[in-house]
Parts: C-alpha cells; sequence; structure tokens
C-alpha cells in the first residue's frame, strides 16, 4: 500500500514536470525563432532557460496551479495562464536586458497565447491521471446541532470527485461505539463538534487508527494552532503572544503601503478616470461613494469607492448586495465585476486609514449584527483594515462571518512581510473570478433589518 501511495506521488511530479517543461518549451521556441538578438553562443542560454523554469514554477505555486484535483480544472488552467502571463512579462524584460534594447513585443504575446492553449491542455490530462490515481475518499462525518456544521457537509458533499461522503452521525444520538465502527469502515473523518471533550475522544481514536481527519475549527483552534512551543522545566508548553503585529512589523508595513498605493494611484490613474467619467455620464449622480466603515481598534472611517448603485440606494435602510441586485447600474456592474470599484480605496491607504492587506472593514451595522452572533468578530480589528486579504482571497463576497473572522485571523498570527507580498500577488488570480464577487441572498437582508430592529430597541 505504501508503494502505492508513493508510485501515484511519483507520478503526478512527473505530471506537474511535464507542464513545466510544456511552458519552457513554448518560450524558448519563441524565442529561438525571434529573439536571435538576444541569444547567446555559449552556456549562457541555459541559465536564461533555468531562470524561465525557476520563475514559472514560482509563479503555479503562488497561483496554486500545481494544486491539480484539489481545485476546479477551470481554476488550475486560470492559474496557469497566469503564470505564463507574468513569467513571459519577466522574461521579456531579461531578453530585452541581453540584446540591450526593447526587443519587439508582437512575437512574445502570440508565444504566450501558444503556451497557455499548450499548457491548458497539459492541465486537462493532468487532472484526468490525477482522478484516475486517486478514487473520491470515503468519509463518514461526525457533527452536532450545530449549522456550520450542516453547511460544510454540503460543500463537501459537491465536491463528489474528491471526497464521497458515506454517512452522516449526529453525536446526541450515536454512541461512540457506533462512531468508531463507522470510521473503520471509512478513510477519513469530517469532524465538527463543538464538544471539545468528545472531539479530544474521536481524534485520539483516528490517530491510533491511522485515519484523515477533516476539523471544522472555531477560534481558539486557530490561535492556538500559531502558537510557539516553549519548554518550561520538563513540560511542554504552547505559548500565544496574542499581540498583533510588532512595532516594527506595523512599520515596515505601513511603508510598503505608502509605496503601493502611491504607485498604484499613478498607474490607475487613466482608468479612474474613464470609470469617473463613465459614472458621471451615466446618471449624473456623484463619482465617489463615502461609506462609514471600521478599521484597527474601532476606529471609524470614511472609505472611498466609485459609486456603483443607483443614487441613495440605502434609502431604505442598509443593505448588503445581492446577486442580480436591481440596485446597481450599468456601469456598476463592469466596475464591480474587474473590482475597479475598489480603486479609491488606494487614497484611503495613503491617508492610513487602512492597509494594502488586511481584514476587510466591515460598515458598522454589518458589525454589530456579526457581533451579536459571533462576539469574537471584533478580534479581527487588532490590524488595520485592506483591501485585500485572507477572506478576499479564500473567500467570497458572501463568505459566512464566523468563515470570514477564522481566515482574518489566520492572517492575524501568521503575519509576515512575505506573506503580504504573497497575498498581493495573489490578488490578481481573483480579481476575474466570479465566485469572488457572488452577491448575498435575500435572507441576508433580512437578517440586517432584524439586527437593526434589535438595535433601536436596545437603544430605547
Amino acid at each position: 500500500m505504501d508503494f502505492f501511495v508513493k508510485l501515484r506521488k511519483t507520478v503526478m511530479f512527473c505530471v506537474k514536470a511535464m507542464i513545466v517543461i510544456v511552458a519552457t518549451t513554448g518560450f524558448t521556441q519563441t524565442w529561438n525563432s525571434n529573439y536571435v538578438e538576444s541569444l547567446f553562443s555559449n552556456r549562457g542560454n541555459y541559465v536564461v532557460i533555468f531562470s524561465y523554469v525557476l520563475i514559472f514554477s514560482v509563479f503555479s505555486s503562488l497561483y496554486g496551479a500545481f494544486k491539480i484535483g484539489v481545485y476546479r480544472i477551470h481554476e488550475i488552467i486560470y492559474s496557469f495562464s497566469l503564470a505564463v502571463v507574468f513569467t513571459n512579462m519577466i522574461m521579456y524584460l531579461e531578453l530585452s536586458l541581453i540584446a540591450r534594447d526593447m526587443v519587439a513585443v508582437r512575437p512574445m504575446i502570440f508565444g504566450v497565447i501558444y503556451q497557455i492553449g499548450a499548457v491548458a491542455l497539459s492541465a486537462m490530462c493532468a487532472n484526468v491521471i490525477y482522478f484516475k490515481l486517486y478514487k473520491a475518499r470515503k468519509v463518514v462525518a461526525i457533527f452536532g446541532d450545530d449549522v456550520a456544521a450542516f453547511e460544510i457537509i454540503n460543500k463537501m458533499s459537491r465536491i463528489s470527485d474528491r471526497f464521497n461522503i458515506t454517512c452522516g452521525l449526529n453525536v446526541n444520538t450515536s454512541s461512540l461505539e457506533i462512531i468508531y465502527k463507522n470510521i473503520d469502515k471509512n478513510e477519513a473523518v469530517l469532524l465538527c463538534v463543538e464538544n471539545k471533550n468528545l472531539q479530544k475522544e474521536i481524534l485520539s481514536y483516528c490517530y491510533r487508527t491511522e485515519k484523515r481527519a477533516y476539523i471544522l475549527p472555531d477560534f481558539t483552534d486557530i490561535i492556538i494552532n500559531n502558537s510557539y512551543e516553549i519548554q518550561i522545566s520538563d513540560t511542554p508548553v504552547l505559548m500565544s503572544r496574542n499581540r498583533g503585529l510588532t512595532p516594527e512589523q506595523a512599520f515596515i508595513k505601513r511603508v510598503i503601503d505608502i509605496f503601493v498605493s502611491g504607485v498604484g494611484l499613478i498607474i490607475a490613474s487613466p482608468f479612474m478616470l474613464i470609470s469617473a467619467i463613465a459614472i458621471k455620464l451615466d446618471d449624473g449622480g456623484p463619482i465617489l461613494f463615502k461609506q462609514n466603515r471600521i478599521t484597527k481598534d474601532g476606529k471609524i472611517f470614511n472609505i472611498y469607492k466609485f459609486r456603483s448603485m443607483i443614487v441613495d440606494a440605502d434609502k431604505d435602510g442598509a443593505r448588503k448586495a445581492e446577486t442580480d441586485d436591481d440596485r446597481i447600474t450599468r456601469v456598476g456592474k463592469v466596475i464591480r465585476a474587474c473590482r475597479i470599484d475598489e480603486l479609491p480605496q488606494l487614497i484611503n491607504v495613503l491617508k492610513g486609514d487602512m492597509s494594502i492587506v488586511g481584514p476587510r472593514p466591515e460598515r458598522i451595522e454589518n458589525v454589530y449584527e456579526y457581533t451579536n452572533k459571533y462576539p469574537q468578530f471584533e478580534l479581527r480589528h487588532k490590524v488595520k483594515a485592506g483591501i485585500t486579504g485572507f477572506a478576499q482571497l479564500y473567500g467570497k463576497y458572501n463568505t459566512t462571518p464566523e468563515d470570514k473572522l477564522n481566515m482574518d485571523l489566520i492572517y492575524i498570527e501568521t503575519y509576515s512581510l512575505l506573506q503580504d507580498i504573497k497575498l498581493m500577488v495573489l490578488t490578481f488570480k481573483v480579481l476575474f473570478m466570479k465566485e469572488s464577487t457572488e452577491g448575498f441572498d435575500h435572507k441576508a437582508n433580512a437578517n440586517v433589518q432584524t439586527s437593526k430592529s434589535i438595535k433601536e430597541k436596545e437603544e430605547k
């Protein structure tokens, strides 16, 4: 069995290596046919090829392109395509430096199109090979009465090519003996249990029987998971600093924010000007939309966005944007899809209200609603709000508040300069992904109105 597992991993490694070779071969053909002035007469050409392999592999890893079988095939192709585009942009500059002149762009563009086609075809073949080697894992779902448990079970069951949920057991009606028998019959366990003592019992059994466990965490699990291990005499102890960013980290982050937002405003200025004119011509209303949001330490600030909805969209009360929302203007649909409506937030970053990377700033009504339901929601205010972050890259617009909180806590607890850079690069991946701009359904707005009524009653 161990040999077969190792063999599958070796096959998939070779498959991924072939995709890198396909992309590199496409670049090499374009280079040899169109950029003779950038060719070396000796071994220098190997250095250029090596740099392509390295840069392409780094971008592919950053964008998750190598996670074949984990991401859906269109995400894999999209990620590889981005890796091809950015790698070839860098290689174009490298070839220009070698030639000591700006070489022609057109051959590189045609080369990129060819490479994307070849890589896409290779990725589809790799996906087929993966699912021939790895059958859907048989999973038993163990849960309580928590709604979040049913949501994750539903999400996992929709990924039928990876997970086969054979049965579900409610811990309130199933004995440990029955639970253990079902664990033995399956390859993995989805554990969604709030009772920590019971969770320990089941995890201990999974550990003894070498069964894979998928655990639905709460905020304490995330904090503990990122603690430091220290030794006090002969006793191991986990230490959680719980302090957010250090002064040094905050200073470096601020310097990067000023630089990136300044450069970003310069580069984005043509798009911002066109958007501003289009919004004004569309209905004659104001160009910018201002709204109170909450950032670090609960501070309230005015966030700037290009207006994508009709004037006085919230005159009947605050409502979250819904799928096919009739309040969104014609121009608004375009700038929301391309995320251009977010560009004025670079001004917020320059002013110091926000950071480039951080938890997304919520409006006051939402914070009140979410904190009522999840008191720990305010923990995400340990750092400045950001334009992009974990929840924006790995979640959706309509991701639940609890999942947003958990992702934001992962960011805070694992913060590093390299992580910020990685998240900035990853932001390009989600710009045109429909899932990340998906609106809320009507129930979400009903919940907001209910919370608003409760708040008004409490204030009276």
